[in-house]
């Protein structure tokens, strides 16, 4: 398997770009685990014109406000403009408020101008400390699993290798050694996430019903189910707001994003059963799979060009009626794609003809394995020329 080593992430450039500018507001990395944040800052820094002062929260057992102060004053006495990246910024305690007013200081005294990079891999963390202290000062940038695109570039992927392994590129070494890559998987990647990310700031009544959760979970990508299907297979008693608590959380960590039914009424759309996409395959095939390959091969397709839909800055939905659906409803730049998946996977075909009937301004497309890797090089482009 080929290894570009000159290949870079997306979002490396959009933050050059950012941090070129006189006055930069505090920029935050926000993504998964072992997608390549912290080896795209670090590739960064060793570009960066200016002095730079790294440091990772990961590696200090209870980081608190003193911790951020010494190395925030620590990249003060490298000089202005001093790039400080603070890595996983979510495991300091009070983080949003000591960033705050260390931050507000240095714009009222327009002194030393630190430009300011913060990582996370924790959305729920991230964000309410976000939005409670930081509003104003800050531009997010989201970082995603791998696409076939850039395991393609970077891995010479087939489309079928990154249906089979494709999202984590630290497991892209494992391939040949399919239960090896799995163990991996499992213990260098979903246990950390699931311990570090989730349990370790979430009060969860049953860790290991909580992890049972996640399997179950893992084994329906890019399928609709209602929550009191989630809840029976369960080994415990519970109710749907159990199951509701625990997808936001595994959401909070990128492991999954929910879709709902599209509707004119908000409020319908919210109460529909969810649409489960995880974050990529890779996480549902370290599994063992009980289905038939066709079946497989469909699911994992049809999460592929969800996971691209995602990165796009849209409203991304599902729609269904009694047994008639369209797989992905897509509102963006003020127009509505009605996108159908076509895998080679039987299934009833109708759902497109009655979904424009109903919405005649809907734009039809069709994704399937031929036009895919067009799809998958640019989304936007793709949708634009339709």
């Amino acid at each position: 398997m080929k290894k570009n080593t000159k290949f870079q992430l997306n979002f490396i450039d959009i933050l050059l770009k950012r941090l070129k500018s006189p006055s930069p507001l505090i920029q935050v990395i926000l993504g998964p685990r072992q997608v390549g944040k912290t080896t795209g800052i670090l590739q960064l820094i060793q570009n960066f014109s200016g002095p730079s002062h790294y440091v990772s929260a990961d590696d200090e057992i209870t980081p608190g406000e003193t911790w951020v102060l010494e190395h925030w004053q620590k990249a003060m006495l490298k000089g202005k403009k001093t790039l400080l990246v603070i890595d996983e910024i979510p495991k300091v305690q009070n983080w949003s408020e000591v960033i705050k007013r260390l931050w507000d200081k240095q714009v009222r005294e327009k002194k030393t101008h630190l430009k300011i990079v913060l990582l996370g891999s924790s959305s729920l963390l991230l964000q309410k400390g976000l939005s409670e202290s930081l509003a104003g000062r800050f531009e997010m940038i989201p970082v995603y699993h791998w696409n076939f695109t850039e395991s393609k570039k970077r891995f010479g992927f087939k489309l079928d290798d990154y249906l089979n392994f494709g999202g984590y590129p630290g497991s892209y070494a494992f391939t040949q050694q399919e239960k090896r890559w799995k163990t991996y998987m499992q213990q260098s990647i979903v246990d950390p996430v699931i311990s570090k990310d989730i349990l370790m700031f979430n009060q969860v009544r049953s860790p290991a019903l909580f992890r049972q959760a996640f399997e179950i979970v893992c084994s329906y990508p890019a399928q609709e189910i209602s929550y009191n299907k989630l809840l029976g297979q369960l080994q415990d008693k519970g109710n749907t707001d159990l199951i509701k608590h625990y997808l936001e959380l595994f959401s909070g960590a990128f492991l999954i994003k929910t879709l709902f039914k599209f509707s004119a009424k908000a409020t319908l759309s919210k109460s529909s059963s969810p649409k489960i996409l995880l974050g990529c395959p890779a996480l549902s095939t370290r599994q063992e799979w009980i289905a038939d390959q066709n079946s497989r091969y469909g699911r994992l397709f049809e999460l592929a060009v969800g996971m691209e839909l995602i990165r796009l800055e849209g409203e991304l939905s599902y729609w269904r009626e009694a047994n008639r659906e369209v797989d992905y409803i897509l509102q963006y730049q003020k127009k509505l794609f009605a996108i159908e998946v076509k895998s080679g996977r039987k299934k009833r075909t109708s759902g497109l003809s009655v979904f424009l009937k109903k919405y005649s301004r809907a734009i039809p497309i069709i994704i399937d394995s031929e036009n895919f890797e067009k799809f998958s090089q640019s989304p936007q482009n793709f949708l634009s020329m339709f």
